[in-house]
């Protein structure tokens, strides 16, 4: 065991996978979210959700490293068991998770890809970050995980520009899983996509996150998608969780005012 940034010998079999604390951000005098706290461990999905400026996608940029907290602590388990506070990574440290043991998929599949080379290099690039160097093995892969994104291998050479909205969403999921995450950061994955189009995909996460046994952070302002892909669900108002619990108890049962308004809201649309 060390010191405050550094490693904490912890059981893997044990421990949370990540590990918020006090997590805080303020812009100034305006919250973005304060004193947020959770544990998540492997194979398991949290859905965070709210209306529009909650605070939900804040604390999402928080836990992915994007953002700085002005206060708390997130740690997470690496790989050797070791936990480690976020905020003492070195930039390299930062950039080999993201790389590898972590993935995001955002709103917007142009955010999340390559648009001016072959879906196959947007997948194979996470391979060769990953330690991948031979070709053709990389090349393989790429083709299979087309296939388990349900796209045609025969666009393999195509750019992503060619692609449709859900096409394009498809080949990011492929792009963040084929190193085998152990976190994935979702944002709204399936907004602005219809409705046929958001059922497939969803369906798809919902089969890759149970098949890969990752555990995924998922913002979303639609309760259906939390309740289909989520164990447990966050309501975020103004900066702050006002409630928190297993997904079906939460929406079936909120407890508080805001959810059962922010439940209410969704029954009678």
């Amino acid at each position: 065991m060390t010191g405050a940034n550094g490693p904490v010998a912890q059981d893997p079999g044990e421990s949370p996978l990540l590990s918020v604390r006090g997590l805080t951000k303020h812009y100034g005098a305006r919250i973005g979210c304060e004193d947020v706290s959770f544990d998540i461990h492997e194979g398991e999905v949290l859905a965070i959700v709210g209306e529009s400026g909650s605070g939900k996608s804040t604390l999402l940029s928080l836990l992915s490293t994007e953002l700085a907290p002005t206060a708390g602590t997130i740690r997470y388990r690496m790989r050797d068991g070791s936990l480690r506070d976020l905020s003492g990574l070195s930039e390299s440290e930062r950039r080999l998770l993201n790389r590898t043991e972590w993935g995001f998929v955002r709103q917007d599949a142009r955010d999340g890809l390559r648009m001016n080379v072959s879906a196959g290099a947007n997948v194979g690039e996470r391979l060769m970050a990953a330690g991948a160097r031979h070709y053709g093995r990389i090349r393989e892969e790429s083709l299979s995980w087309l296939d388990r994104v349900e796209l045609d291998r025969d666009r393999i050479d195509d750019d992503p520009r060619s692609f449709s909205g859900g096409m394009r969403q498809r080949l990011q999921i492929a792009r963040n899983l084929v190193t085998q995450p152990r976190l994935v950061f979702m944002d709204e994955p399936t907004s602005g996509l219809d409705v046929s189009v958001q059922a497939r995909l969803l369906d798809l996460i919902r089969t890759l996150v149970a098949e890969l046994g990752v555990a995924v952070v998922i913002v979303t302002h639609d309760l259906a998608v939390a309740r289909l892909l989520s164990h447990r669900i966050i309501v975020m108002r103004s900066g702050r969780v006002v409630e928190t619990g297993l997904t079906d108890q939460v929406l079936d049962d909120p407890a508080g005012a805001y959810a059962q308004l922010l439940v209410a809201s969704v029954l009678a649309a």
